[in-house]
């Protein structure tokens, strides 16, 4: 076949493309050639069809740097809408390329997704934040008063069990507060937003705000997918499906989710074992903290951070030790643990028995992802202080930055948007979402018992064998 002369070079090609223009006078550029910029040296995203190069912002960018990353080379419009107030969006011009997407599309979901978020903005509800926070802070503020004056003043064993249980209810309640302030500014300030969300993370629940912005903006970012979410890798404890078996690689950490022998064991009996896993989650939470304020990845406030964690790691041995004995002071800590294991597994229940995915997300399925992924809690009005709004947990990562006040009055209206489209819109009340979830973790036991050779009877030996 003879080569034509007037072929033009791959590279050539590309440089067209790039300085293409129309009689708009704008320049454009395709999804595919919007793709290959999905690296952190060379980041770009499109928002509403402008294209920005937002590699160097992406060093410096509030939420860190993973949701960018997840979301290289995409058009990302319904994720800035999700997460970004309508200040943000002129900061958009000085990240601008130039470029325009030349095959921009909008789905009819996506349309409706965004004319209800405009309608909601228009209305003032991401402002209009009510009464919550400070309800919520007094009642955080007796629970913890009740706690101390339980186990200083008093000496009875009950009392002290007592008071454990009300320190764990206390750090349900500040979880749920942290969770607002890590979403939208909750307080006057933004200076004052980020001290509460210090004071009453780290200081009061020894549990980072950083790392919890680090996990929980991924994990909203990327939705159930099991090597981006990482609030789905748990190996060797739990798994709740067949694919994490292969021992993917966790984009998020970076490393290889390992399935050997010693998760084979563990999951094979995660039915049984979840809930007392949830009792002492605390556990790794409080080593994830540690882990991260101690490693070299860049955190925001890092001094704060750790002066905030070691004044937990002060006042809370400090309050233990004030026990008459060891086997209360264990008690007393296990007692709190496991109250507050009640808020471990209603996180678990949003998205365990949900639907999951391997692979990155995707910005033109915002909408699609977030309803596949999440469960609903139903439940009473007056249950809604106990639960902190996340029952409603499709509405809330539709709309992270809605107060919760607002999540149960918008709930209809997500539930026709989901049946206009023929999407999913699943709840489920408290109890069936344990059943569900436990259905879903003994389905991924089975299939790990059936893993072993067809022989379960032998998993206890080769894991002992393999592990020592």
């Amino acid at each position: 076949m003879c080569e034509d002369s007037t072929m033009v070079s791959p590279s050539v090609a590309v440089v067209e493309v790039l300085n293409s223009t129309t009689s708009d006078g704008k320049k454009y550029i395709t999804s595919e050639e919007l793709q290959k910029h999905n690296k952190a040296t060379d980041l770009w995203i499109s928002i509403q069809g402008k294209v920005y190069n937002v590699t160097e912002w992406s060093k410096i960018h509030p939420g860190g740097d993973i949701p960018l990353l997840n979301l290289a080379g995409q058009d990302v419009t319904d994720a800035f809408i999700a997460f970004h107030p309508g200040s943000a969006w002129h900061h958009l011009q000085s990240l601008f390329t130039g470029y325009h997407l030349k095959d921009y599309h909008v789905s009819d979901i996506s349309k409706d997704y965004r004319k209800l978020a405009s309608e909601f903005s228009k209305a003032g509800m991401f402002d209009k934040k009510g009464h919550g926070v400070i309800y919520s802070l007094c009642f955080v503020s007796i629970l913890l008063s009740l706690c101390v004056y339980g186990v200083l003043f008093s000496t009875s064993t009950t009392v002290h069990m007592f008071a454990g249980a009300l320190l764990g209810l206390a750090w349900m309640q500040i979880a749920y507060l942290g969770h607002d302030a890590g979403h939208y500014q909750m307080m006057s300030t933004r200076g004052w937003n980020k001290f509460a969300g210090i004071f009453i993370g780290n200081c009061i629940t020894g549990i980072s705000i950083a790392w919890w912005k680090w996990t929980h903006n991924a994990h909203h970012i990327a939705c159930n997918s099991l090597d981006y979410d990482p609030d789905l890798q748990h190996l060797p404890m739990l798994a709740v499906s067949s694919k994490l078996f292969e021992s993917i690689t966790s984009v998020f950490y970076g490393r290889k989710l390992t399935f050997d022998n010693l998760s084979r064991f563990f999951i094979s009996y995660q039915h049984y074992t979840y809930y007392p896993i949830m009792c002492v989650a605390r556990v790794n939470l409080y080593l994830q903290t540690i882990l991260l304020l101690c490693s070299k990845r860049r955190i925001p406030d890092r001094t704060l951070n750790i002066i905030g964690t070691f004044v937990f790691w002060t006042w809370f041995p400090l309050l233990v030790s004030r026990l008459p004995n060891w086997p209360e002071r264990v008690a007393f800590v296990l007692v709190s643990f496991c109250v507050t294991g009640i808020q471990h597994v209603q996180f678990t229940l949003n998205h365990f028995a949900a639907d999951v995915y391997v692979g990155p997300p995707k910005g033109n399925d915002w909408f699609e992802k977030q309803t596949a992924g999440t469960i609903d809690i139903s439940c009473s009005s007056y249950m809604d202080w106990f639960f902190g709004g996340l029952q409603f947990q499709l509405e809330h990562h539709l709309f992270p930055r809605l107060p919760r006040c607002h999540l149960r009055s918008i709930s209809p209206i997500v539930r026709e948007l989901c049946k206009k489209h023929g999407l999913p819109y699943v709840s489920l009340s408290f109890f069936d979402a344990n059943v569900t979830t436990l259905k879903t973790l003994r389905t991924a036991a089975l299939q790990a018992r059936d893993l072993g050779n067809g022989a379960p009877q032998n998993l206890v030996w080769e894991a002992f064998n393999t592990h020592g």
